[in-house]
């Protein structure tokens, strides 16, 4: 008998550039899902030539003209980080499922605000950290488990890219009203990677900023994180450095290196384990399409009617309440028990 592969409809909410350069090819990658709408607010000649280069049929000149919509099933929201709050919750009311750009909020609280206007519409929502769902992350627990490295008591991690002084005028990141800086834009990510190697949250925070003089946003930033079972571990981000994307884990036996923590797509999905022991080193290489697993993952949840997702909004929360702990480490100059 003839299997129909269900496919869901999402619509996107923007052009935004991580939209056209990665979540949109991802789509045209799955197996379970496709981009039917696109909307903008600033024009529809924008949207028009995104819709075209991506084969998209519908083109909205509003995003409410979008949610209105009632093929789309699900939205993907690329929008600045202060707009998120806004619009996925008027996704909510229009019964899409939420696909929403890291950070997923400006603060914990907003965040609440979002997960519960989800749950009372029954949509699921989840925050688009496409690392997580990267293989690598769980073989390096697996080894870590194993014992190998002994006990780990200290991690380390970072994501550094240069900013372009020429782009830094009018990039988002650059807006504090917006929700830019480098904690959220990039930061966001080895808080979130620590927290989920280690299975526990920290218990206090401290951070140290370079705060850009004309734009009052973090540029740099170097946090400090203690946490229950007495582990420690430090991050660091800025726009002003090199690409670099990775996390250590340092043990009583060994240590572990993952050098494209977060970017493997820049090595084609290829991801690197270096585990390094007195006399041996080994690498161990997984290969896989990181963009395109989360656009699956999601969309087989609303195939599937299931409302547990891997990345779950209680770790999305998590990981809010932290960013905002080092924001308020920065302004106060104090450590932030949470």
């Amino acid at each position: 008998e003839a299997f129909i592969l269900k496919k869901i409809s999402w619509g996107v909410l923007s052009t935004a550039g991580i939209a056209q350069k990665e979540v949109l090819p991802a789509f045209k990658r799955a197996t379970n899902a496709e981009v039917t709408a696109i909307a903008s607010s600033s024009g529809i000649e924008k949207a028009e030539e995104v819709a075209k280069r991506f084969a998209i049929e519908k083109v909205y000149d509003s995003y409410e003209k979008l949610l209105q919509d009632p093929d789309i099933e699900a939205v993907y929201i690329p929008l600045p980080n202060f707009l998120h709050k806004e619009w996925v919750i008027k996704a909510a009311e229009a019964g899409k499922h939420v696909l929403c750009e890291k950070p997923a909020a400006i603060n914990a609280a907003e965040f609440k605000e979002m997960k519960a206007a989800c749950k009372k519409h029954n949509v699921l929502f989840m925050e688009a950290f496409m690392y997580y769902f990267h293989p690598q992350h769980e073989r390096v627990i697996e080894i870590v488990d194993s014992g190998e490295i002994g006990k780990v008591t200290y991690i380390q991690a970072g994501f550094t890219f240069f900013l372009e002084p020429e782009r830094r005028e009018n990039s988002i990141k650059m807006s504090e009203e917006k929700g830019g800086g480098s904690i959220f834009d990039v930061g966001c990510y080895p808080i979130h990677a620590i927290r989920n190697i280690l299975r526990e949250e920290p218990k206090t925070v401290e951070v140290k900023a370079v705060l850009d003089e004309k734009h009052h946003v973090d540029t740099d930033a170097v946090g400090y994180l203690t946490f229950p079972s007495g582990v420690r571990a430090t991050f660091d981000c800025s726009f002003n450095l090199d690409m670099r994307n990775e996390y250590r884990l340092f043990g009583t036996k060994g240590k572990i290196t993952v050098p494209r923590a977060f970017r493997p797509d820049h090595h084609g999905g290829e991801g690197q384990i270096i585990i390094e022991k007195a006399y041996e080193t080994r690498i161990e290489t997984l290969n896989s399409d990181q963009y395109r697993l989360e656009v699956e993952h999601i969309s087989q949840a609303i195939i599937d009617r299931k409302n547990e997702l891997k990345h779950t909004t209680e770790n999305t929360y998590h990981n809010m309440r932290v960013i905002e702990a080092c924001y308020e480490s920065i302004r106060s100059g104090k450590t932030i028990s949470l």
